[in-house]
């Protein structure tokens, strides 16, 4: 292992082999081994462009009909986190279309999108038009009056989308005297928001005889909580919805099963008979009552743990082969495939093989790359490590820095990414420090002014951007992806506390010990604009591999919620306006990596700590916490902790890259440009962008 450590090539080939071998068996479990034909399509729509994932199985068509499926992902996701019922319902023979809903992925929106209104855009018309695309289609199967056997699913967001769907088609339906949606059954979704198109009675009764079905885990962090009146006074006194759930036994669970409000709970997994009520509009009967199926499914999941479950997939294939047993054409095989009988996680398995190879695909790309005339400026000659220090106290300083440099972006986590007004306390302290910097550099001039007003510039825009969280990217047609704008704040925010840390540290403990700031490893311009060409090329590179497994495979690179995706224009041009921010963090976070893991034998497993530790932390106390008393540590951080899921691993491969390409390059820019080219290009590539906000 040391001597292929020493050899890039060796590792170049180790990284291609994994990417290679993971997109080709990824691949073939994708295509159910090649019996199913996965395409990319995209269709117009009255609304913009809608993209997804088609899955045909072999001999479905317009000679041979099949039942559909629309499934579609959440408010952050693409149509790609819906692997596990799209492979699972084609190689039953279903015809699958995977949706990006509007403003996800490759789907766009088309008209522009006032501020503010980004929430009544996407999911509310995304599952609705897909399905009237899909049911117009000549390999859809139709009853004799010429309704589609088409059932729809959609997970959180695109859960609220598949039940405005339901009502949009039924109000279609008075009519045009035909059915575009058979059944739904969405995950993570109650009628909350359904309830902005709605009251909640009318999309009950646009229900009509569809069988409908929905997954309300009990862990779920947003949805199936008691209403206010429901609630004991112990629960009333949770400010937050990261608690303990039963949809059945909540009056919205068993109104949706047809039973009494105040009645008893309904049984989790069980078919209900229940009367949809009549559809009324304006006082006007459009349709009667009718009698339909109701299921609610309960698995000890969280909400995003629906992606990548087993028992929820099993879930929605006994659903789906519930709904369609009647109407199964003869042509059809593996229809009767037990829930229990699933490969999707093989896929999993194979693609994370493959995100692996890509991340250990950068540091020899780049060792190689460096090879070349121009870019072996980068690498710069070694200088002197940062003395250690010899006092106690100077001891205790320095280790009290590194702690409160990884607990504290962990400890206000949750305050950066809502920018609550906590933020002015610790603006306060930030401008308190800066003004005892700056004291002590004028009482003693000679050995401390320099470093006294450094710290104190330092400090001062730390808590401007504290003191003035609400104006700093702010959603809107330049910073249009709202939760990168949360992400970035925070990193802007802890690179300049690293980088207060750092400053403060180097210039009042570690030069007057001796210590010569070359032991930063920040060269000057010549060795900078070197690294930045070396990882433009080298992201560049990689992302042409994705790129080409993505052609020839059909798979990009992922695991559960972290994943490298390919990309539109459009996500590089908003890449670019965040990349700033990041670059903050990462440059401030390679120096703090470099200067306190430096010749440590355990250094690299120091770094991933300080980068990754204190969220790894958070992450545990908030679900650790949840799942052994119901309630979690922070139950008002829903999306803020989800969030942590992808952030975290990426924060521990950026802490790698810092420590192995400065040690061997004796030049930090080299690291913090790639870390800031590379993850965010990931973030942005991989969640809501709202292109035409204005």
């Amino acid at each position: 292992m040391k001597r292929l450590s020493r050899n890039p090539f060796a590792w170049l080939a180790l990284s291609l082999a994994l990417i290679i071998l993971g997109g080709f068996l990824a691949g073939m479990v994708h295509s159910s081994f090649y019996s199913v034909n996965v395409s990319r399509i995209t269709f117009e729509t009255e609304r913009g462009t809608l993209a997804g994932l088609l899955y045909m199985p072999k001999g479905a068509g317009e000679n041979d009909p099949r039942p559909v499926v629309v499934t579609t992902h959440g408010y952050l996701n693409t149509k790609e986190m819906q692997d596990a019922p799209a492979i699972e319902m084609s190689r039953r023979g279903y015809i699958v279309l995977a949706l990006d809903m509007y403003d996800h992925g490759d789907s766009r929106w088309a008209q522009p999108i006032p501020s503010g209104g980004h929430f009544s855009t996407f999911w509310v018309w995304a599952q609705f038009d897909a399905a009237q695309y899909m049911a117009a289609q000549s390999y859809t199967l139709n009853d004799e009056k010429g309704n589609a056997y088409l059932a729809v699913s959609g997970h959180s967001m695109g859960g609220f989308s598949s039940f405005v769907a339901v009502y949009m088609d039924e109000m279609a339906s008075l009519q045009t005297g035909v059915r575009s949606i058979y059944a739904a059954i969405p995950a993570g979704a109650d009628l909350s928001y359904a309830s902005m198109i709605a009251p909640r009675d009318q999309l009950l009764a646009a229900f009509g005889d569809r069988t409908m079905g929905v997954i309300a885990a009990h862990y779920d962090e947003f949805f199936f909580s008691k209403s206010a009146q429901e609630k004991t006074e112990e629960e009333a006194k949770v400010s937050g919805t990261v608690v303990y759930k039963d949809y059945p036994a909540t009056a919205a669970g068993k109104v949706f099963l047809g039973l009494p409000e105040d009645g008893s709970a309904g049984e989790a997994g069980q078919y209900y008979t229940a009367e949809s009520g009549a559809l009324v509009v304006e006082d006007n009967t459009l349709r009667e009552s009718q009698t339909g199926e109701r299921i609610v499914f309960t698995p000890s999941e969280t909400h995003p743990w629906n992606h990548f479950s087993g028992e929820s997939t099993a879930d929605f294939i006994g659903f789906y082969t519930h709904v369609f047993e009647d109407v199964i054409p003869a042509g059809q095989t593996n229809a009767d495939l037990p829930p229990s009988n699933q490969v999707w996680q093989w896929k999993e398995a194979f693609n994370f093989l493959a995100l692996i190879g890509f991340f250990l695909l950068f540091v020899p790309l780049v060792q190689l790359l460096l090879r070349l005339p121009f870019l072996s400026k980068a690498v710069t000659p070694d200088a002197p490590a940062l003395p250690a220090e010899r006092t106690t106290i100077g001891k205790w300083i320095v280790l009290l820095g590194a702690v409160l440099g990884t607990a504290i972006p962990a400890i206000f986590y949750a305050a950066f990414m809502d920018k609550q007004s906590s933020l002015n306390i610790l603006g306060w302290i930030a401008a308190a420090l800066g003004a005892a910097a700056l004291a002590v550099g004028l009482i003693k001039r000679e050995a401390y002014l320099k470093g006294g007003i450094v710290t104190a510039a330092t400090a001062a825009i730390l808590a401007l951007c504290l003191f003035f969280a609400k104006h700093i990217l702010p959603l809107g047609r330049i910073f249009n992806e709202p939760t990168v704008n949360q992400i970035g704040y925070w990193a802007l925010c802890s690179g300049l506390l690293a980088a207060l840390i750092t400053v403060a540290v180097y210039y009042f403990l570690k030069k007057p010990g001796g210590a010569v700031f070359s032991g930063y490893a920040v060269p000057g311009v010549l060795p900078a604009a070197a690294a930045f060409v070396t990882t433009l090329l080298a992201v560049a590179l990689g992302y042409a591999v994705l790129f080409l497994v993505q052609a020839i495979f059909g798979v990009d690179f992922r695991i559960w919620t972290l994943a490298v995706r390919t990309f539109q224009v459009e996500h590089v041009l908003t890449a670019l306006r965040y990349l700033p921010f990041f670059f903050v963090y990462y440059f401030f976070n390679a120096a703090a990596i470099h200067a306190n893991t430096r010749g440590k034998r355990t250094g690299t497993l120091l770094a991933i700590l300080m980068n990754a530790g204190g969220l790894a932390i958070w992450l545990l106390l908030q679900y650790g916490l949840l799942f052994a008393r119901g309630t979690a540590m922070q139950p008002g951080q829903a999306l803020n902790g989800i969030l942590l899921f992808a952030l975290t691993p990426c924060l521990a491969v950026a802490a790698v890259y810092a420590r192995k390409l400065a040690v061997r390059t004796n030049n930090i820019w080299l690291p913090a440009f790639l870390n800031a080219l590379l993850f965010t290009m990931i973030t942005s590539a991989n969640t809501a962008m709202f292109w035409n906000l204005v």
